[in-house]
This record gives structure tokens, C-alpha cells and sequence, in this order.
């Protein structure tokens, strides 16, 4: 199968492009035919990859977004064919994890360490950004596979972002471009906030992002046959449209943003803060604060690239940035080429005449030249030095340089890191820069430094018919400073590992946000002190908030939020802070001109990226077939990637996968599949009850029990066995770090650790508290993972039409023992880490163990296997085992196990679903 992942394209895929290279051939022998325009296009489509799905899911969890999208598509051509899946994604999200299932074959992402690049330099892969795809805060994702005719493929993107908050509202944006009509195409947004939801809109489709902030005719009203359903702290968003619908919207499949705007209610107070399992998150918005002076220059670029619309509309876009400035602001306006031209000598203040000199000033500005930015910025800087301080315009004011540019330096400095030494030397933390790049042409990742390194941000505005509203919206952003010099204050030995506290302003409708971990949780307080100026006086907020898990809901990424059963695993908050450690190593990495530093940034940031499985700068993501299941390693990936991915994304992970003998441990159902299977090296030994009961499979002292409840059912017509068994029930206890009881049947999983919880095995979940996961994937298996390092899978053997000797029925297997003690028992825990040989008895058997025997005249090869101090004769049959149609190699052992196993087969007869005690080991009898 040729795989070809594009983590790393970011060029527009144009519709059609894969069909018409495919219909390309030798047309010597057909010149002069000419084939009517309307019957290539019906052979193009034809032979197009259909998407039979594409659907998106999102939850947001306390402005934290987990997203997971699914694209199904089909080759309906008769030859093999390249299809594509793409997706743009939002500029500031991290990729958690991608698989492909390929017909039968699952392929799954593995986030890993990127080597370090010569100087230093980390390249970052996995896409282009914004300047590269057209669209503003965006990147994307892309990959193509070789699908052979007729076949099937599934694409399952996930990813996770911080929503941010900008002029009063966060925006959640997911990309619908599908490329075609779809027939079943789904949006779900859940949104999950326990201060509570205020003003939830969903805005109409918007086919470019290049918006400015203000609302508009694009602002209201929801596309058609979207359904909200809200209420106080939860709010359920579906968008469903038919083909019918969507063609109406765009017959090219590009339907364009699908956006859902809200905000969160607030209190008059020192913030929200959130506590869930050892992580807290601290949430500072203030308002109906009065606005701070702004003292601001306006640095503009006027050389000769700025010729024609980028000029006029920024012009335009100054003239209603100047009305909109305040009384008490103090501005100047700086023209730059390859001269620097400043309007006045100082700052002035905010007067009619003045906005009208300085409208007439930027109206004459002409382009040409070249780009000296090092000039202009340090020209910028200098009036704000010589302004603020002699002349004293106010004690509490915010200095800012709001510099645009459509280029790179081409005049004066030109060396990049110079112009960085430069302006951070010159502003020296007093002046923040906010710089705005036009068009495509621009140096971004200068602009991005400038910003980073000078307590400003930075917009990409396109060069497009709304370029002056960009402008406006990125100024509304900046225009009403509330706060200067905010500190955040935690006792230090309450919290550890906390994001950055420091902020130099904060703007009204903003949003300041510091996550950390809690040192000591057996604490029920933890104070908090938050210390800013704004302009009348020195501000100081305090407050002891309790740290008790107060966290008003439930649900994690793929999970329905507040429908669901608990989930907290994984824990939201956690994950916040893992988002935001991340981007903070990423930008102090950016800034950094020290290798060592750099170096150390570097594995740091590494070793969260790949213990979270984020994708950035520093790891990367290779495709890999799926890992046998069976391994420790591969199981317990599985279940803890369906926490981040969603339950669909792993119902297939089972299947297809082989069972190698001496891997794992398993306890399958009789009729013709073992009651239990021993592992011993590369050697399986099988033994079967014909008794109905609950049985002791495994315990350990510590902490997880499970026992089984054999069922009966008539033997097989004409047949030689007298009756079969099976599996109808595992139960699991779990005492560590909390006492939890699961029972799992072929119909429903039972968890139940406090609050009692029925999963039906007929839908895929997830659910999971304080170390303990349960997963199910529909009518395929049941994954429990106990802490990380133990993990059980029950797989569902269903029946549509079962006949009289058949019954729905589990199978057992423990897939990671890592967690397991050395000396737990039970009828298969007594096994795992024991070793077993074949005697020399075994004559004419193969002596290499990787070999099966040759079986004897009547079918069956007969040895002595020794175990665990006993002789126990043993056949060689074949059975089969894990899904049913895998089969291996088995050294059976009869009568009931006799001599196989401590004791007898009623030693391990359980009193109850839930019996601990164990009649053997160290200690017997004991509980867990």
C-alpha cells in the first residue's frame, strides 16, 4: 500500500485536479475527435473519489477545544487512484492525532522528537501557515493515499485549541470545505461552561476568514438546518444540511466557516477560577474599568510596494482609527521608505484640529522608496521616550507603536536579528509594539518576533476588498486599555509549574489566563492576589477560593459533555495547561538568542509535546501500521488514544490484528474457542471448565480483581463435544486509587465508582475517573485501563441469528500485566510470569518451539509439559482465538486443568461477581 502523508503540503487543492491527471493518456490515435465538454465533466465526476462522509465534532470544555473530524470516501473508479483528505485547522491548535483506515488496515499517527536541525533551527513540518494557504489564521493539514479500485478509506483528524478572547467573545471556527456535496455532512459543537453561557450565536457560513471584527450582514443568522439547543452552562450546536442544502450554498463543496460565538458570564471579582484533579486554571476579565491613556504612534509603511489599494485603504482605515482615538490620548504618525518621515516632533493630543492635521498629513503620503524598518522603529520608539518621560502625559498611561508593512527590510538594518537587538534595547519593556502585515509579501515571522519580544501581537491582513476592515478590527482589539503592569500571585507553596503571571496591559474585551499545578492537594483554600495600575490608582484584588474539585461538569473531547457518565479522564484542565506551557516554551524558544537556552527550551517543550501527544514545532508525526493489539504497548496506546480521539476512532483497532503465543493472556468462551489460554513463552496452553460459575480469573494484591461467569449451551449437532461454555460476564474491582466495580455482559457495561453509570455496548464511549478508563466501541470490544499500566480488552462475540448451541458471549484478555504484582493468582494470573517446557518425552515432536509438531495418525501430538514444579500431559491442537478467526497453535490440557493449575478447578469458584479472596499465594487468603 503506498501511503503518501502531506503533513508538510499546504497548497490549495484544486477540485478536480486528481481526476483530470488520471484521464490524461495517449491521444496520438484520436486527434481530430473531439469529446462534447458536458461528457468530460461527466466523466470527471464519474471517477472522482466519493465522500460519502464528513463530519466534525467538537466539544469545549471551559474555553478549551477538542476536535475530531471523519472523512470517509470511496474509489468508484475501476483503477487504483490517488484520494485526498485535507482540513484546515486553526492556526494556534495542536494536531493530537491522525489514523487512516485503508479498507481493512487501521494506520495510526505516533507523535515523536524532531531531531534538532543543523544551527539550531527547528523546521516545522507539519504545515504552512497562514500566509501559505490563503487564509487568515489557518493552517493545513493534508494527506493523500493510493485507494485501489472499489476500496474504502476513513481519515480521523484530531486537535485541540485555547479559544481566545477578542472584543467581548470567543469564536469557535470550524473549516467545511469538503470539496464536493456530501450525503451525510455533520457539525456538532458542544459547549460546556459552568460559570454560565451568555449571548451564544452561531453566524452565518463565511467563506474567508479575512473579517474584520465588527459585526456585519455576514454576522447573523445561523446557516440553514442548524438546531441549537442551549442552557445555562451547556449549549448543543448541530449542523446537518442535505445535499439539496448544500448546493444551494456552493455546488463546489466549499461551504466555508462555520462559526459559533459566545461568551461566558462573569463576576465582579478577582476572576473564575477552576480546579479539577490537581490542575487549576485562573480566568481574569475585567470590566466597566475607566480606559488608561493611550500614548500611540502609527507607523507607517509608504514605499513604493504600498502603491494602489494597500495604500488607499489603510489610509482609510487610519482616518477612522484617528476619530475613534480619545480626549485623553496623545498620538503621532510616522511615513517610512527609505526616509523616515515624522509629522510632528512629539505626541500631541487628541483635538479636532489635530485628527484633522493628522488626516491631511496621511492623505499626502505618497509611495516610494524602499523599507528601512530598523529606522522607523527606532524613530517610533524614540518619540514615545521623549514624549512620556519629560513631558510627564500621564503617570498611568500605556505606550504603544502600531506598525504596519507589506514588506521586508530592503533599507538601512536589513540583518533580522540585529533590527530584534535593536528594538527590544530601544523599548526596554516600556513600549509595546503591535504590528500588522499586509498582503503576501510580508516578513511575518519578523513582525511575529517584533510583537513577541515588545508585549504586542500581530495580524496578517490580506489584501483583499475588506482590507480596511481588518485593520479597524485588529485596532478595536487595542483601542480601550483597562489595566497596565497585572501580576498574579499564587503562595509558592500551594501551586508549581504556573504559566506566566506577569502581563504588561490588559485590554477590555480580553482575557488573561494563568494554569499551574497544585502542590498540595490537601489543601481546601488556595489564595490568590492579583496587583495592576489603571488610571486612577493602584488596583490589588485578593481571595481564598476553594481548591475542592468544583469543576461543574463532565465529558472530555468526543464525549457529549454533560450527557455523559464522568468522564474526566482526560482531564481538561490538564490538557489547558499543557496548551499553554507549550505555546510559552515555543515563544520564549522564538525570542531566545542563546543556544544553550534555546537547546534547553527545546527538550523541554519535546518531552510535553510527546508525553501529550501535541504536534509542533518540535515533534513530528509518523504513520505507522496499527501495532498488534495485543502487545502492552499497542493496548494501552489504543485506550489512551481513544480519550483524545474519540470512541469511533478506535472501533476498527482490534480488528485484523494477530495473536502471537506468549504475548498475551487471554480467557475466551468454549465451543470450539478455549475457556483459557496460558501464556508461556512461545508456547499456549489451553484448558477448558464444563461447569457453570463464576470464576476467579486474576488478582493481585495490588488492587484489581476479575472474576468470569461461565454459561452453558447444548452441544453442536452430529459432533463429538458433549456441551459448550462461554463467557457471559466479566466483572473487574478495582480498589486503587478508588474503590470501583465493573461488570461487562455482551449487552451493557456497569461502572460503577461512586456514581453508578449503564454503558450500552451497542454505542461507542468513553468514560474514565482518577486513573481508571473505560472504552467502549460499539458491538466490537471493551478496553479497561487500570492507572496506565494495566489494561484488560473484552471483546463482544454477537450473534444475528444464533443457533440453539450458540450464545452472545465475551472473550478475556489481559493485554498489559505491566501493573499486575509477580505473585497474583487466579486461574490465568497464576500464569503470567511463569515458564513452561516441553519434556523430553514429547518424541518425535519438533524441539524448536517456534515449530508446530506434526500431529500423530490420529490428529493430535502428545507431550509433557512442565510447569511450575508439575508434569501435565498435554495435545497439540489448533485453536482459534482473540477475534474468532485468528489461529494458533495450542498445547491442550484436559480434565478440567487437572495438575495444570494450584489446586482444583472449585478452589476458584467465586462466591459472589465481586469475591476477592484467593485461596493460594503469599499470604492466602487475603483480599486485594
Amino acid at each position: 500500500m503506498l501511503l503518501l502523508l502531506g503533513l508538510c503540503l499546504a497548497l490549495p487543492l484544486c477540485a478536480g485536479s486528481l481526476e483530470e491527471a488520471g484521464t490524461w493518456g495517449d491521444t496520438s490515435e484520436q486527434v481530430g475527435l473531439r469529446v462534447p465538454r458536458q461528457v468530460r465533466l461527466l466523466q470527471r465526476l464519474k471517477t472522482k473519489p466519493l465522500m460519502t462522509e464528513f463530519s466534525v465534532k467538537s466539544t469545549i470544555i471551559s474555553r478549551y477545544a477538542f476536535t475530531t473530524v471523519s472523512c470517509r470516501m470511496l474509489n468508484r473508479a475501476s483503477k487504483d487512484q490517488e484520494v485526498t483528505f485535507q482540513m484546515q485547522i486553526p492556526a494556534a491548535a495542536f494536531i493530537t492525532n491522525f489514523t487512516m483506515l485503508i479498507g481493512n488496515q487501521v494506520y495510526q499517527g505516533e507523535i515523536t522528537e524532531r531531531d534538532e536541525k543543523p544551527g539550531g533551527q527547528v523546521k516545522e513540518k507539519r504545515n504552512k501557515t497562514a500566509e501559505d494557504n490563503g487564509e487568515k489564521g489557518t493552517e493545513m493539514f493534508r494527506a493523500s493515499v493510493v485507494l485501489p479500485s472499489k476500496d474504502k478509506a476513513a481519515f480521523f483528524l484530531s486537535y485541540e485549541e485555547l479559544l481566545q478572547r477578542r472584543l467581548g467573545k470567543y469564536e469557535h471556527v470550524v473549516s467545511v470545505r469538503p470539496q464536493q456535496l456530501v450525503g451525510r455532512l455533520t457539525v456538532e459543537v458542544n459547549v460546556l461552561e459552568r460559570s454560565g453561557i451568555a449571548e451564544l450565536e452561531v453566524l452565518r457560513l463565511q467563506n474567508s476568514r479575512r473579517k474584520g471584527s465588527g459585526s456585519g450582514e455576514d454576522d447573523s443568522g445561523p446557516p440553514p438546518s442548524t438546531v441549537i439547543h442551549h442552557n445555562e452552562t451547556f449549549a448543543h450546536v448541530v449542523f446537518k444540511p442535505s445535499v439539496v442544502q448544500q448546493a444551494k450554498i456552493a455546488q463546489n463543496g466549499i461551504l466555508g466557516d462555520f462559526i459559533v460565538r459566545y461568551d461566558v458570564s462573569r463576576e465582579q471579582s478577582i476572576g473564575d477560577i477552576q480546579v479539577l484533579n490537581g490542575y487549576f486554571v485562573h480566568y481574569f476579565a475585567p470590566r466597566d474599568l475607566p480606559p488608561l491613556p493611550k500614548n500611540v504612534v502609527f507607523v507607517l509603511d509608504s514605499s513604493a510596494s504600498m502603491v494602489g489599494a494597500k495604500l488607499r485603504q489603510t489610509k482609510d482605515a487610519l482616518f477612522t482609527i484617528l476619530h475613534d482615538l480619545r480626549p485623553q490620548d496623545h498620538f503621532n504618525i510616522i511615513g517610512f521608505s527609505n526616509r523616515i518621515k515624522v509629522w510632528k516632533d512629539h505626541l500631541v493630543s487628541v483635538t479636532p484640529n489635530n485628527v484633522r492635521d493628522g488626516k491631511v498629513y496621511i492623505h499626502h503620503m505618497s509611495p516610494s522608496g524602499g523599507t528601512d524598518i530598523n529606522g522607523a522603529l527606532q524613530t517610533g520608539i524614540a518619540l514615545l521616550h521623549d514624549s512620556v518621560a519629560p513631558h510627564d502625559l500621564e503617570d498611568r498611561s500605556v505606550s504603544l507603536i502600531v506598525f504596519l508593512t507589506d514588506g521586508k527590510p530592503t533599507v538601512g538594518e536589513t540583518h533580522t536579528p540585529k533590527i530584534l537587538n535593536n528594538t527590544r534595547e530601544a523599548a526596554r519593556g516600556r513600549v509595546c509594539i503591535f504590528t500588522v502585515g499586509i498582503g503576501d509579501d510580508v516578513d511575518f515571522r519578523l513582525l511575529e518576533k517584533l510583537s513577541l519580544e515588545n508585549c504586542g501581537f500581530t495580524r496578517h491582513v490580506h489584501e483583499d476588498e475588506d482590507a480596511g476592515a481588518q485593520l479597524i478590527g485588529f485596532y478595536d482589539e487595542i483601542r480601550t486599555p483597562l489595566l497596565s503592569d497585572i501580576r498574579v500571585d499564587y503562595p509558592p507553596d500551594a501551586v508549581e509549574q504556573v504559566t506566566r503571571t506577569l502581563f504588561p496591559n490588559y485590554f477590555n474585551g480580553s482575557e488573561i489566563i494563568v494554569a499551574g499545578k497544585l502542590a498540595d492537594r490537601a489543601k481546601d483554600r488556595l489564595h490568590v492576589e492579583v496587583t495592576a495600575s489603571n488610571s486612577k490608582k493602584f488596583v490589588v484584588l485578593k481571595k481564598d477560593v476553594p481548591v475542592e474539585p468544583r469543576w461543574g461538569g463532565s465529558g472530555g473531547p468526543g464525549g457529549p459533555g454533560p450527557q455523559g457518565g464522568g468522564q474526566e479522564d482526560p482531564n481538561p484542565l490538564e490538557r489547558l495547561w499543557s496548551y499553554l506551557t507549550l505555546k510559552e516554551l515555543q515563544s520564549s524558544w522564538l525570542q531566545s538568542d542563546q543556544e544553550q537556552e534555546r537547546d534547553r527550551l527545546r527538550r523541554k517543550a519535546q518531552a510535553l509535546a510527546v508525553a501529550g501527544r501535541f504536534l509542533t514545532p518540535f515533534t513530528s508525526m509518523k504513520l505507522r501500521p496499527a501495532p498488534q493489539a495485543h502487545t502492552p504497548e499497542a493496548t494501552y496506546g489504543l485506550a489512551g488514544m481513544s480519550a483524545a480521539m474519540g470512541p469511533e476512532m478506535v472501533m476498527q483497532s482490534l480488528q485484523g490484528t494477530h495473536l502471537q503465543p506468549g504475548n498475551s493472556t487471554a480467557a475466551g468462551a468454549g465451543g470450539g474457542r478455549p475457556a483459557a489460554v496460558a501464556p508461556f513463552q512461545a508456547k499456549v496452553t489451553c484448558f477448558k471448565f464444563l461447569f457453570y460459575n463464576f470464576y476467579k480469573l486474576g488478582s493481585s494484591h495490588r488492587g484489581v480483581t476479575v472474576n468470569g461467569e461461565l454459561i452453558g449451551a447444548p452441544a453442536p449437532p452430529h459432533g463429538h463435544k458433549k456441551q459448550r461454555t462461554y463467557f457471559h460476564a466479566i466483572t473487574i474491582l478495582v480498589n486503587k486509587p478508588q474503590r470501583s466495580y465493573l461488570e461487562i455482559t455482551p449487552s451493557r457495561v456497569i461502572v460503577d465508582g461512586g456514581d453508578r453509570q449503564v454503558l450500552p455496548c451497542n454505542q461507542s464511549t468513553v468514560v474514565g475517573s482518577r486513573g481508571l478508563e473505560v472504552s467502549v466501541s460499539a458491538n466490537a470490544n471493551v478496553t479497561v485501563t487500570v492507572q496506565g499500566t494495566v489494561a484488560f480488552v473484552i471483546l463482544f462475540h454477537l450473534y444475528k441469528k444464533p443457533a440453539p448451541y450458540q450464545r452472545n458471549h465475551l472473550g478475556f484478555y489481559i493485554a498489559n500485566g505491566q501493573g499486575l504484582s509477580g505473585n497474583c493468582h487466579g486461574l490465568l494470573g497464576q500464569f503470567l510470569n511463569q515458564e513452561a517446557r516441553l519434556t523430553e518425552e514429547a518424541a518425535g515432536l519438533s524441539k524448536n518451539p517456534t515449530n508446530p509438531p506434526v500431529p500423530e495418525a490420529g490428529g493430535r501430538s502428545k507431550a509433557i509439559l512442565m510447569v511450575k514444579g508439575h508434569q501435565v500431559p498435554v495435545v497439540w491442537k489448533q485453536r482459534k482465538i482473540y477475534n474468532g478467526e485468528e489461529q494458533v497453535d495450542c498445547w491442550f490440557a484436559g480434565n478440567n486443568a487437572a495438575n495444570l493449575i494450584d489446586g482444583e478447578y472449585k478452589d476458584y469458584l467465586a462466591a459472589h461477581p465481586f469475591d476477592s479472596e484467593t485461596t493460594f499465594g503469599p499470604g492466602a487468603p487475603r483480599g486485594l
